[in-house]
This record gives C-alpha cells, sequence and structure tokens, in this order.
C-alpha cells in the first residue's frame, strides 16, 4: 500500500498537477489507441506540451503584470481582507486544516485520487450517467480538492470519525460535480467553437452554463423588432472609433484607460516603494508598458490554445473510441478565448471587475465582518470567460450585464460562505463562480440536513446529465460524436 502510494505522489506531483504534462499525456495516449506511427505520437505530444506551457506564459503574465494594481488597492486603502483567488484558498486550507479539524492536507490529495477514478467511471458508463466529459485540468483539481475537503468536513463533522468513509462521500460530491459540471458546458463550447470537441474542466462550469442560458432567456436571439441581437463581432464602429474593431487595439485602448487611472490614484510613491516602479523611472512608459502588456500576455494566450488544442482533440478521439466511448476532454477555460468573439475578453473582464469593486465597497459601507479582496484570477478568467459566451448567444449587452452580475456574485458569495465556514480567517478562498455560488448551496444543504443533505446533493447532480438528455435525446450523444450530423438535424427542425 505504501509503495503504491508513493507512485500516486510520484504522478500527482510531476503530471497530475503539472497540466502541460497531464495534456501531453493525454494526447500520447489518444495517438497509441489510434496507432499512429511514432513520429507523429512524439510530434504531438510535443507540441501539445510546448503549446500549453505557452498559454501558461500568457495566463501567469496576465495575474504578475496587474499585482501591482491588485495589491495597490489593498495597501494604499488599508484593507485588512481576505482574497479571492485559487491559490489563496489552497493556501488557507494548508494552512488551517489541522488547526480547525484535526486532519492532515494530505487527505486531499488522496481525495483527489478517489474523486479523479469518480469522474472516469461516470464517463466510462456514459450510456446510464449521461456523462460525457472527462476532467483534465490537474492544478484546478488540486485547488477544488483543497476547497472541498474544508468544506464538506466543515458540513458533515460527523464524518470526521472515519477517515474512509468521509474521503469516500467527498470524492462522490467531488467526482460528480467534476463530470456534472464540466458535462453542463459542452453545449455551449460546442456551439461557440462549431464543433471543436473539448468543454471546460475549471471554477465556473455551472456558471457558464446558467450564464449562457441566461443570455438566450433574458437577451434573445431577436430583438423587438425581429432582428438578430448585435453580437460584439457584428457591431462597426464609424470613423476613428473604428480602431476598436480590432482585438488587440481594443484591448490595449480600454485597458489604458482603466487600469491606467488606477495606477495614476495608486500613485508614483507607493509604486515605487513597493518596488514596481524603478526609482527616476518614468512614471508614463511605466504605466502604457504595464496596460499594454496585457494584449501581449492575452495574445500569447490565444497561440497556446491554437498550438495545443487541435492535437488534443484530434487525440483523444482515440481514447473516446476505446476506453471512454463517447467522451470529450475538459480543459481550461482560457482555451476558449481562441474562440468566440475577441473583444468578449477584456469587455467581459472589466465588467466583471467593476461588479466586484461594486461588491467591496459595499462590503466596507456595510461593515461586514468579512472583507474582500479581488484577485485576478476569478475577475479576469471567470468574467472573460462568461463575456465570450453571454455574447454568443445575447450580444454585446448580455457580455456587460452578466459579467457584471458575476463580479457581485463573486464578492457576496465568498465573503458569505468563507466567513461562514472559517477559512476567511486564513486569509483566502477560491473565490471563483461555482465556488462562490453553486458550493455555498450544497454546503448549506449537507450542514442542516445531514446524511439527507449529502443524498440531496448527490441525488440532485446526478438527475441534471438526465434532464439534459430527456430535453434532447436523439442530438444529445450525437452532439460530442458527430457535430456535422447533429448541426443538419437541428437545422432542419428549425
Amino acid at each position: 500500500m505504501e509503495i503504491l502510494m508513493k507512485i500516486w505522489a510520484y504522478f500527482a506531483t510531476n503530471i497530475l498537477q503539472q497540466p502541460a504534462f497531464m495534456i501531453g499525456l493525454i494526447v500520447m495516449l489518444g495517438y497509441i489507441l489510434l496507432k499512429k506511427p511514432w513520429y507523429d505520437i512524439l510530434a504531438g505530444t510535443l507540441k501539445a506540451i510546448v503549446g500549453y506551457f505557452i498559454l501558461a506564459a500568457g495566463s501567469s503574465g496576465l495575474v504578475s503584470n496587474f499585482r501591482p494594481v491588485l495589491t495597490g488597492l489593498k495597501d494604499r486603502f488599508n484593507l485588512d481582507a481576505m482574497v479571492i483567488d485559487p491559490y489563496f484558498g489552497q493556501n488557507a486550507v494548508t494552512a488551517g486544516v489541522e488547526e480547525v479539524f484535526g486532519k492532515g492536507f494530505g487527505q486531499a490529495m488522496i481525495l483527489l485520487l478517489i474523486a479523479f477514478i469518480v469522474n472516469i467511471l461516470l464517463v466510462r458508463f456514459s450510456r446510464v450517467t449521461k456523462l460525457r466529459a472527462l476532467f483534465t485540468t490537474g492544478h484546478v483539481q488540486v485547488q477544488q480538492a483543497a476547497t472541498a475537503y474544508w468544506l464538506i468536513m466543515f458540513a458533515c463533522p460527523f464524518l470526521l470519525k472515519n477517515d474512509m468513509v468521509m474521503l469516500i462521500v467527498m470524492a462522490l460530491v467531488l467526482g460528480l460535480y467534476w463530470a456534472v459540471g464540466a458535462n453542463l458546458t459542452i453545449k455551449p463550447c460546442q456551439e461557440v467553437t462549431d464543433g471543436a470537441g473539448f468543454c471546460l474542466a475549471h471554477q465556473q462550469m455551472f456558471g457558464v452554463a446558467f450564464n449562457y442560458w441566461l443570455a438566450e432567456k433574458l437577451f434573445g436571439k431577436k430583438n423587438k423588432e425581429g432582428k438578430d441581437v448585435k453580437k460584439i463581432e457584428d457591431i462597426e464602429l464609424p470613423g476613428f472609433m473604428s480602431v476598436f474593431n480590432d482585438n488587440m487595439v481594443c484591448t490595449s485602448i480600454l485597458m489604458l484607460v482603466f487600469f491606467g487611472i488606477i495606477l495614476t490614484i495608486l500613485g508614483r510613491d507607493y509604486l515605487v516603494a513597493n518596488g514596481f516602479l524603478a526609482e527616476g523611472a518614468s512614471m508614463l512608459f511605466y504605466v502604457i508598458k504595464t496596460c499594454l502588456h496585457f494584449a501581449v500576455y492575452l495574445a500569447i494566450l490565444q497561440l497556446g490554445v491554437r498550438t495545443f488544442v487541435t492535437e488534443l482533440t484530434a487525440s483523444f478521439q482515440g481514447i473516446a473510441d476505446k476506453l471512454l466511448p463517447g467522451a470529450i476532454p475538459g480543459v481550461d477555460c482560457a482555451v476558449i478565448f481562441g474562440f468566440g468573439a475577441a473583444n468578449a475578453v477584456p469587455i467581459g473582464f472589466l465588467a466583471g471587475f467593476a461588479g466586484q469593486i461594486l461588491a467591496i465597497i459595499a462590503l466596507i459601507v456595510l461593515k461586514s465582518p468579512v472583507l474582500v479582496i479581488c484577485g485576478f484570477v476569478p475577475v479576469f478568467f471567470d468574467n472573460a470567460s462568461i463575456g465570450i459566451f453571454a455574447n454568443e448567444k445575447g450580444g454585446i449587452k448580455a457580455a456587460l450585464v452578466l459579467p457584471f452580475i458575476s463580479g457581485l456574485c463573486q464578492v457576496f458569495g465568498s465573503a458569505l460562505i468563507a466567513g461562514w465556514v472559517g477559512m476567511a480567517a486564513y486569509g483566502g478562498y477560491l473565490g471563483m463562480w461555482d465556488w462562490a455560488v453553486v458550493w455555498p448551496v450544497m454546503t448549506g444543504v449537507m450542514k442542516f440536513l445531514s446524511y439527507a443533505g449529502i443524498a440531496i446533493v448527490v441525488i440532485a447532480l446526478a438527475l441534471i446529465p438526465q434532464l439534459q438528455y430527456r430535453k434532447d435525446k436523439e442530438g444529445y450523444f450525437m452532439m460530442t460524436e458527430d457535430y456535422e450530423k447533429y448541426k443538419e438535424i437541428k437545422a432542419v427542425k428549425n
């Protein structure tokens, strides 16, 4: 048993928690199952790994580039608050779980393993479960396993008596959440990408599906005159404003306006004192460089997407054919930035940021016992993703309104749940859409209804794909197995 745990620890540390190598392993396995020549397997695996490294470079660059803005807002206004960010949330669990519950953080990694097996089994028997998505983003799984570990122990203290029973119950809930959440994003992703063959496996899966549905219901495919709604890419701006039709120019100008103002308010003295700006350097060009780098890192991220997605979706067909029939891979939400309206990314981000700032001001004014500092990961990756999907169904109005509401939900929901379960005292919470909206509800149900609450959560999650299937029995599996045929049938019906 000890040897098996060492093997798992090595695999989890070096592959599962390193998404580039996890994606590379999946691509290699897929091409082997497709019986490709060894040189095609090698080339595809390398392209997938390098492509994900490029995507990661863009993502980390976005986060680090705006650190002065986020830390500055906290320091400049003397806010002693928790940060909503997946890494701060993971660190909070690491720091406090033994002190609060008397349990080691190492069990969270065992939870990850069992939950991943649950996800695989649910997809393997997809004709019964109606679940088609395999969660492949290992770094996200680590963050979520840590947070779920804390939330379920808080909600179900009666499970603490038996570690094995506790981990099995946790894994069933978490594994179902991974499989059901990723499965919910299949239709939105297939429609936005025109059948690229992946779905999202991240922190806002329920958020994407809900906002995609909401965009259509509230903003509709047609306006009152019966014309199609205006999407961001459909808007032809007149005269000098036509420069905004170019994604790189639009992103650069928007960042210069919004974050240029914030950096100016923070002031030269603060930026120099904290090492962000060198003594004697030009404040003007520092602001310009910092803001324009947003467009740089976004372009790098999109290049990474284009590099590895083709290899992943092509190779995954081998896994789907041989091991997991009808399955598709769930990937990082940043992958969707290479599809849909490019300008929906900065617009969704800024709308969500406005919502978060307004919510934080409300917490301060209302003297909330828990104050929140927005982390870049939730405010950007959640809301930019929602902006792309909202624009697809509801146009530019949906791309502005729904990410703004998402920003409010992220702050208020995180403050509520983190304060209630005690994570706020350790400085962080995961804070992204699902964990600020869906998981607080599930935690409350399990807390107040005990064993019955666990049963309700498990049954409710298991019913979601069944309801999806009943709504479209003919096209449900066809959507992932033959998207072109699926579109033809839908076109005839419409």
